[in-house]
């Protein structure tokens, strides 16, 4: 884990604070199918579409990207903005 190796001193506790976020997850063959087209189409890997699938099937999300190669490949997709234009 990349947080044991940058803070090897505070990972328990900087772990500990993100056990206790409320959050959902998301999953299913919708989320999964779309995820695989978008990498599909724009040449782009699975795991970074899987959050623009993600973006485009729940209506009060937005991906919000420094990935500009996928941003102009995606952007007509919509549900995908720049973090420097956020």
């Amino acid at each position: 884990m990349v947080l044991a190796r940058a803070k090897p001193d505070t990972a328990r506790e900087d772990m500990n604070d993100l056990l206790q976020l409320d959050f959902r997850v998301a999953e299913g063959p919708e989320l999964y199918t779309l995820a695989i087209a978008l990498s599909r189409r724009y040449g782009h890997h699975l795991f970074d579409t899987l959050y623009h699938a993600l973006a485009l099937l729940h209506p009060e999300a937005v991906l919000v990207t420094v990935d500009r190669r996928y941003f102009a490949k995606a952007q007509t997709e919509g549900r995908i903005i720049l973090l420097g234009d956020f």
